[in-house]
């Protein structure tokens, strides 16, 4: 089994801010459907489930922290951090299909928010799908994404003519709709459903998805299917090892209650390959650490050394972005993705 180490990926792109993810009038917003939906999930808590490490199996967890009422477990054999006990399968496809927050996100955030997420969020990861084909020989005739949200992405990549064909696979109603917008071909289905709707896709990609999940590697398993030999595997996630998560634990953004599963590269990367894929490539090509670091600072939420100090408060405008260079460059950040090739 092969545990490749994280390094410096693809170039980084300009600086990101979160204002520009999330507009600053629109939070307020978000955070109130986001805490609706969340009382629902502690309403239904019979429907909740103990679960052993979801990504090795190990079931010795050692208690991490609790947030918005959740527990999170660290497993001692593989490091992932994840939510145990846990809303059930049945659940949290309910949760999904029927979000507050998601709602909010497709009607207002994205919106707003779109430019911005095109010019410096999907274009870069288009680019860098490209290059991962090109540099594998990878056919780029059916692109499939699981879980296009708005639909920035997969719209990107038709209008590019990179790909063939180009097929988002979207269960929630809103994020369908936005992606049909935008003139991108839905599958308006759960993955596991797919079955022999769209046939084997030479580039999968799930962006940000599989963090959600009840049952990753069960998810893992049912996307191997529909990638045809040789293909490739695209993911994305947050780096349970990352910057922002290690210094912040449960202020992190990245922990939340949907975040159920926060790997570690060595755990994501032999999922992988259980699954049946080759690891290409692991890299942490994240812009963000260093502000969610430097915010929970300013807020008063956690103390900072005098060297942290330096880099995040005092010379923030000189040092700031060329720190966050190195924890990308380093396999540092809490963003990261993998390049996978499915073995024939």
């Amino acid at each position: 089994m092969t545990e490749p180490k994280a390094s410096g990926g693809p170039e980084l792109g300009d600086p990101l801010s979160e204002r520009e993810l999330c507009p600053d009038a629109l939070l307020a917003g978000q955070e109130a459907a986001f805490a609706r939906d969340i009382a629902q999930l502690h309403a239904r808590t019979d429907e909740h489930r103990h679960v052993p490490c979801p990504a090795c199996g190990s079931d010795a967890p050692e208690p991490a922290f609790s947030k918005y009422g959740f527990a999170f477990q660290r497993c001692p054999d593989c490091g992932t951090l994840y939510m145990s006990p846990r809303p059930s399968e049945t659940l949290m496809a309910d949760y999904y299909t029927n979000s507050e927050n998601y709602a909010f996100w497709a009607k207002h955030i994205f919106p707003a928010s779109e430019a911005a997420r095109r010019e410096k969020i999907h274009k870069p990861w288009l680019a860098r799908v490209v290059d991962y084909c090109e540099t594998y020989g990878i056919r780029q005739n059916l692109l499939l994404e699981v879980g296009p949200g708005f639909g920035t992405f997969s719209a990107l990549a038709t209008e590019s003519g990179a790909f063939g064909r180009v097929i988002g696979v979207e269960p929630t109603p809103e994020m369908a709709a936005a992606c049909r917008a935008r003139g991108v071909e839905v599958v308006e289905k759960r993955i596991e459903e797919l079955e022999a709707d769209v046939g084997q896709a030479d580039v999968v990609c799930a962006f940000e998805v599989i963090e959600h999940l009840f049952a990753p590697r069960q998810f893992l398993a049912g996307i191997a299917p529909i990638v045809a030999p040789g293909g490739l595997l695209v993911l994305s996630c947050p780096n349970g090892e990352g910057f922002d998560i290690a210094l912040l634990g449960e202020k992190s953004q990245a922990v939340d209650a949907e975040h159920v599963n926060l790997l570690t590269p060595g755990a994501l990367s032999r999922m992988v390959e259980e699954a049946g894929f080759e690891v290409l490539r692991l890299h942490t090509p994240g812009r963000l650490d260093a502000e969610i670091v430097r915010d929970a600072a300013l807020a008063g939420e956690i103390d900072l050394d005098p060297f942290l100090k330096r880099v995040l408060i005092d010379q923030w405008d000189s040092l700031g972005w060329p720190f966050q260079q190195f924890l990308a460059e380093q396999g540092l950040s809490s963003h990261m993705w993998m390049a996978a090739r499915k073995v024939a």
